[in-house]
């Protein structure tokens, strides 16, 4: 898909514009994140992600608008995931509720910035160097593997622990030790303090590159097109603090999301070798677009469902049990 300059630019501003107008509306004033209000914005930013892609077909013919829906659905659902890291560290920093919607609004858009510089690396990576699609195919699978590994030892005690970068910012600026509203830093006894509102920032932004390293590969397996790349990771990603609020109850209950989306990466890891090897002139099959995005939904409404149901079973266990389901569950959050 050739992409101007000035369409670049207009969609920059135009996802700036969705932004501003999302914080103005239901970001700006800190508070309590209602299910309605979370249901709401998440069914909005799912519908601007449709229209977009819709423009796309009619603009750009089936084949980018395909991309685009098997970009988006792959994001979202692999974002998902970062919601269960973004719990832990909400809960490490003891952020209050009422703020939790705005370190979420910050901390996405930091993650988008840093998300369109692996993407920008990665496009001329590809463009110059045709077997890195070996590399990333590879990576998949392992990382494929690798949830699956994690998912049987299950991380019931998983805990956040902070990256390089963050330990790094903590031992070179002082920070408070309790909030200051929505305040980034204040000044105490006449220095300039950071605020742990900041560094819970910080800690979203700089923790979803690490999800990058397998959700960027992935994308590039359905599409080498950078703006359609950089387009379903931003609708994907700026529906996320919304989502957050809305699922963040029932997290705990898609016990098998983790295979799910091991599925999911190890289909694309072998979609992006056999697309090397096709580019090699060897006689292989390549998968399509259609039959990625039907694979892709299938797996993620088979392990919705599937892991709804071994919930209710866990919970008719418990009950049979004599123990009180509620109960459990408010003792591992006190825990966590």
């Amino acid at each position: 898909m050739d992409v101007s300059l000035t369409l670049w630019v207009l969609t920059i501003l135009g996802l700036g514009a969705l932004i501003a107008v999302d914080f103005f509306i239901g970001g700006r004033k800190p508070h309590e994140v209602s299910l309605k209000e979370a249901g709401i914005w998440t069914a909005v930013w799912v519908a601007l992600a449709a229209l977009f892609g819709l423009g796309l077909l009619v603009f750009g013919g089936g084949a980018p608008a395909g991309e685009f829906f098997a970009g988006f659905v792959t994001e979202k659902s692999l974002s998902v995931d970062n919601l269960f890291v973004f719990v832990l560290i909400m809960s490490k920093f003891a952020v209050p509720t009422i703020y939790q919607q705005r370190v979420l609004m910050v901390g996405v858009l930091i993650a988008l910035v840093l998300r369109a510089g692996f993407i920008g690396a990665g496009a001329a990576i590809i463009a110059n160097f045709s077997w890195v699609f070996y590399l990333f195919g590879a990576f998949l699978i392992w990382t494929a593997w690798k949830l699956i590994q994690e998912a049987r030892a299950g991380d019931e005690d998983e805990e956040f622990e902070e990256n390089r970068f963050l330990k790094m910012v903590e031992r070179r600026f002082p920070s408070t030790d309790r909030y200051h509203g929505t305040k980034l830093t204040v000044v105490e006894n006449g220095r300039r303090l950071m605020t742990p509102m900041l560094i819970v920032m910080l800690a979203i932004g700089t923790t979803d590159v690490l999800f990058a390293l397998d959700s960027i590969p992935a994308i590039f397996g359905l599409t080498q097109d950078p703006y359609i790349v950089f387009t379903a990771n931003a609708f994907a990603l700026m529906g996320l603090r919304q989502l957050y609020f809305l699922i963040g109850g029932l997290l705990k209950k898609l016990v098998h999301l983790s295979y799910g989306l091991s599925v999911i990466l190890g289909f694309i890891g072998v979609k992006l070798v056999l697309h090397a090897l096709h580019e090699s002139g060897a006689a292989v099959p390549e998968i399509s677009i259609p039959v990625s995005l039907g694979v892709i939904c299938a797996v993620l409404v088979v392990t919705t469902l599937t892991s709804l149901r071994a919930s209710k079973r866990q919970t008719a266990a418990e009950t049979a049990a004599g123990q009180d389901p509620a109960a459990v569950e408010a003792g591992e959050r006190v825990r966590s």
